[in-house]
């Protein structure tokens, strides 16, 4: 698991990272730092559709046999353990095109990375400090709710898999993301990183505030 699309050279003291498992809040936590906290957010999930223009299918490969496969292709034809392999962030053909977007936007004030799509191996190099960094991991059930809510539109669920039966995709997708997990919580373990699991209880306020701390932020002037 190589980094295919180059650094940084250093780390991005300016950067702060919420990453993790899918359905865990991410989004939700990193809107709520920029409302009161004033920083900038860097939506990950929203730059991966540029990252399809810019890889290349020897430095990028995984990534590269997504481009141009119709909606739920991949996920109709594999396992979930085959897509799990087959996730070019896995393969760390992402953290690359992270690096490279965020060495080349603004550093003038605090930027949150929301992003699913990185693992603490592959953070670790472009960390400032570690407690810049947090892993969001959901527990099953909350995640399994939360995603049948996501999919209950069926223009989001034909977005994602095409004429798949929408049943039979989530389940597989709930299948993969457990495996996501656990190699999360593994190499966070590994590398000294902290997760926070996040079953509905805790309200998203609280682990905003919670994040704020942790990643120095102060509320911004009004």
């Amino acid at each position: 698991m190589t980094d295919r699309g180059g650094g940084t050279g250093g780390p991005l003291t300016h950067v702060r990272w919420i990453a993790g498992g899918t359905g865990a809040g991410k989004s939700t936590v990193a809107a709520a730092l920029a409302e009161r906290y004033g920083v900038r957010v860097y939506d990950g999930d929203r730059a991966e559709h540029r990252w399809l223009a810019r890889c290349t299918p020897d430095r990028h490969p995984h990534l590269h046999a997504a481009r141009d496969r119709p909606p739920g292709a991949l996920w109709a034809e594999r396992s979930p353990q085959e897509v799990f392999a087959g996730m070019a962030s896995l393969q760390g053909e992402t953290v690359g095109f992270l690096a490279e977007d965020l060495a080349a936007a603004p550093s003038d004030r605090i930027t949150v990375v929301d992003y699913f799509g990185i693992l603490p191996g592959h953070l670790l190099p472009l960390l400032h400090r570690p407690d810049h960094a947090v892993f969001l991991v959901p527990t099953a059930g909350f995640r399994a709710r939360k995603l049948r809510e996501r999919y209950a539109d069926p223009a989001r669920a034909r977005a994602n898999w095409g004429d798949q039966d929408p049943e039979a995709m989530l389940a597989k997708r709930l299948a993969r993301d457990a495996l996501w997990d656990d190699e999360v919580r593994r190499q966070a373990r590994a590398h000294g990183l902290d997760v926070i699991t996040v079953d509905g209880h805790t309200p998203a306020a609280d682990i905003t505030r919670r994040l704020a701390g942790r990643f120095g932020l102060e509320p911004a002037r009004r």
